[in-house]
């Protein structure tokens, strides 16, 4: 049988999409208010795991159930192009599986459920007959919580020795992953036509290319307002300061997004997204500095 090469590999493992997972863990880490110091160990395994096992599992889950798809919008994808031959793209699928939760077993109960959920939720995204990406709404959400509120909360848990986080880390967890709803959209405008002959019901499919975009804003801006609020309320300004300039840059940005949203939505991935992720850390170091979220 014919096997892939390594290259085609790592391409249907996409790389590039293991930043958030493992930027939204560390956040995690950050806000415990746990010392690092000799802690190093657990925490480079769970960033190991948020992003070249979880998450990379997910894609190649996704590019194996999402191969006709692909053969429309992109055929030059590892498994539409024939790259990657056979069944080699559930093959990859399962493996990463396995091993995502044989390492996952050094984080202990808390970090071992939170793997499983995301892969859970990882199958459940792209296989049927679940296939939650049929529907944008749900598709999104179960995108946002794994690689954002997931991750954060594996990270603060981990750290807190498995107990679990404070109610601050998870409400800026929570807001920051509904935050990410509309980062979610943003990866469809580029599927449309193959989304609509698949009979895939992403946002830009059901609300159009200015209704998705304008909700996809919305949904990133709103949360991080009321994070704003919420450091305010806990006696941060500064920091709550400093996410009210990263938005307030983000919104300019929208502004021009929202003009051709179809054309500009890699543009603003590219661009506003890192402000959004930025906030996040800025939001972890004000829990540590508080010193409210330290684990007993």
């Amino acid at each position: 049988m014919a096997r892939p090469a390594l290259s085609t590999v790592a391409e249907l493992l996409k790389p590039i999409t293991w930043f958030p997972p493992m930027w939204a863990f560390v956040c995690g880490v950050i806000a415990s208010g746990v010392a690092l110091a000799g802690n190093w160990p657990l925490i480079i395994v769970g960033i190991l795991i948020a992003g070249p096992l979880v998450c990379a599992t997910s894609q190649a889950v996704n590019d194996w159930y999402d191969r006709e798809v692909d053969a429309i919008n992109e055929p030059n994808r590892p498994i539409p192009s024939g790259r990657m031959p056979g069944m080699w793209g559930l093959y990859i699928a399962i493996g990463w599986t396995v091993l995502s939760m044989l390492v996952a077993t050094v984080l202990g109960p808390w970090g071992f459920a939170a793997t499983v959920v995301g892969l859970l939720l990882a199958w459940a995204y792209s296989a049927p007959p679940v296939r939650l990406k049929r529907n944008g709404w749900w598709g999104n959400t179960a995108c946002a919580i794994s690689y954002e509120g997931l991750a954060w909360i594996t990270g603060a848990a981990v750290m807190a020795g498995g107990a679990t986080p404070g109610v601050r880390s998870l409400l800026l967890a929570a807001l920051y992953s509904a935050g990410a709803h509309g980062i979610m959209t943003l990866n469809d405008f580029k599927s449309i036509e193959g989304d609509k002959l698949s009979g895939i019901d992403s946002l830009p499919v059901l609300l159009g290319v200015n209704g998705a975009a304008l909700t996809a804003c919305a949904a990133m801006a709103l949360p991080q307002v009321v994070v704003i609020a919420l450091l305010y309320h806990w006696q941060m300004p500064l920091h709550a300061l400093g996410i009210v300039a990263l938005l307030a840059l983000q919104l300019l940005m929208m502004r021009r997004f929202l003009g051709t949203p179809r054309q500009l939505a890699i543009w603003y991935s590219g661009f506003g997204i890192p402000l959004y992720v930025a906030g996040m850390m800025v939001s972890a170091f004000a829990l540590r500095l508080s010193g409210a979220e330290v684990a007993p």
